[in-house]
Formats: structure tokens, C-alpha cells, sequence
């Protein structure tokens, strides 16, 4: 069975407005290049108990989760802390990390034509970014070599995987986690939305007809997007099925005969292969 997909994204800057987030659209594209979809997001900001409690809750959930932001060494950053307390272990300095951490502090000093001090006290504590709950492993940053890190959940197959907030790091960092373990579920059933405009309706008279799909048709989704402003087809309800792709086609007609029969006022169609 594939695994359902999960995003939690960190940070006051998000929630703040200071920086708009980025990864929900680009993980939701990414993923979707793999034939798999995103379930579901979570934003949280840089607050120790939330994410300590959000970080449970994806750890018990058995799904596949993508974490970013709060894994630097700032005061501000409790990703890692929290993510150890999530799972009720230590957190440690992970002896790959600290490899990866100090080779990228002995080229940093290459650069600026300075000597590597390893026991100067803003390299220590730069060696803060490689502590990780006991039993983490790490995920290759192709960017700065800083790692990310991955814990396993509670339940199989689930697993939190840990990037940084930039965008230049964490996208890679999702796409090699993605095609290192997850390769085996990309593409295993073709997937289809397909939707009409449906012009002076309401969602409430369209009720009847969605559950009564929902009840011929297991394993479609029926769904509805109602816009009041939309800069093409003004008022409208977007109304249409989704699944699998050998299952669609005949929700799809009997969705398009049961709007008939009411004489609905019906725009362009759509269809989007997932």
C-alpha cells in the first residue's frame, strides 16, 4: 500500500508574513512528478511544545513526513530538540554529522584564507547542527554538506524527514529522500480529476448527487470548489471526480447525467492526470 505523504513547515517567519512558504507548492509538485499526492500540511511557528507536539503526532501517524525550518543552532531553532523529545530519546551528536560539519568548517576556512580551529568556540557550536534524536540517520545536503536527518516513526512505513527552511537545500534534500526509499511506489496506479463549472447552483442543491457517487463509485472522491470572484467564470462551483484512473470515466458520466437531469448551467470541463 503506498504511504500517504505528510508536510510540516516551521518557522515565526512563516506565520508572520515575513517570508511566504514555498515548499507546500513545491513539495506538492515534486511529488506529484512521482505519481504520489501530498494528504496533508501543517504549518506550526518557532514555539518548543508545539512543535514537540506536532512532531508526535507525525511520528504516531505511520505516514511519510517532510519537516523544514528550525534545524540550525540559533536560540530560535527547536526542531532537533523537539523532534528528540517527540520520541522520548536523547538528543546526540551524530558522528557522520559532525564529519560532514567540520569538513564543510575546514573548506569554509580554505575560502576565507584563514586556519581551521576546530576548538574555537563558534566552531563548537556549530557542531550543535549534527545533534539528532539517538538513532537518527542523516540525508546529504548537496548544497553546504550540513545534513538533514530522518527518524523512523512509530508505526511502519512512517518516518519524519528533517530539511533546513531554504529552499535551495531542502527540495533536493526531499527528492533524494524520495527516490532512495520511496522509488518502488512511484507511478503504481495512474491517477485522474476530472471537473466541469457548474454556473447558479448552490453546494447545497449539488449535496445529494456527490454522496450518492461516493456510494457507486468506491474509491472516487467527489469534490466541490466554489468561487464567488474567479477573474474567469465569475460565480461558479468547480464540481468533479477524482481517483483512479480506470474508475473515473464512468463516475465521471454518471456525474454529468445526474447534473443534467436538473438542467444544470455547465462551462468547460477540465482534466488533470495525477
Amino acid at each position: 500500500m503506498t504511504p500517504l505523504f505528510g508536510l510540516i513547515v516551521i518557522g515565526d517567519e512563516i506565520l508572520s508574513g515575513k517570508r511566504t512558504d514555498k515548499h507546500l507548492a513545491k513539495v506538492i509538485e515534486i511529488l506529484g512528478e512521482r505519481g504520489l499526492t501530498l494528504s496533508w500540511a501543517e504549518y506550526v511557528g518557532d514555539d518548543a511544545p508545539r512543535i514537540t507536539a506536532v512532531l508526535r503526532r507525525a511520528f504516531d501517524s505511520g505516514d511519510v513526513v517532510f519537516c523544514t525550518g528550525g534545524i540550525g543552532a540559533t536560540p530560535d531553532d527547536h526542531t532537533r530538540q523537539s523532534a528528540a523529545q517527540a520520541l522520548g530519546v536523547c538528543a546526540v551528536l551524530h558522528p557522520e554529522a559532525r564529519a560532514l560539519i567540520e569538513e564543510r568548517m575546514r573548506e569554509g576556512a580554505r575560502e576565507r584564507g584563514e586556519s581551521y580551529e576546530p576548538e574555537r568556540s563558534d566552531n563548537l557550536h556549530r557542531l550543535n547542527m549534527g545533534v539528532f534524536p539517538e538513532g537518527a540517520s542523516i540525508i546529504p545536503n548537496p548544497y553546504n554538506k550540513i545534513p538533514g536527518f530522518a527518524c523512523k516513526g512509530r508505526l511502519m512505513p512512517g518516518a519524519v524527514y528533517f530539511v533546513p527552511g531554504f529552499p535551495v537545500m531542502a527540495w533536493p534534500m526531499v527528492q533524494w529522500v524520495l527516490d532512495t526509499f520511496y522509488a518502488r511506489w512511484f507511478h503504481l496506479a495512474a491517477r485522474t480529476e476530472h471537473s466541469v463549472v457548474v454556473f447558479d447552483s448552490q453546494e447545497a442543491q449539488l449535496t445529494p448527487l456527490m454522496e450518492n457517487l461516493e456510494r457507486q463509485h468506491p474509491g472516487v472522491s467527489v469534490f466541490s470548489l466554489p468561487s464567488v470572484d474567479h477573474p474567469v467564470h465569475g460565480r461558479h462551483i468547480e464540481l468533479g471526480v477524482k481517483g483512479p484512473s480506470d474508475l473515473v470515466p464512468a463516475a465521471w458520466a454518471d456525474l454529468l447525467a445526474g447534473l443534467h437531469q436538473f438542467d444544470a448551467n455547465l462551462g468547460p470541463e477540465m482534466v488533470r492526470e495525477m
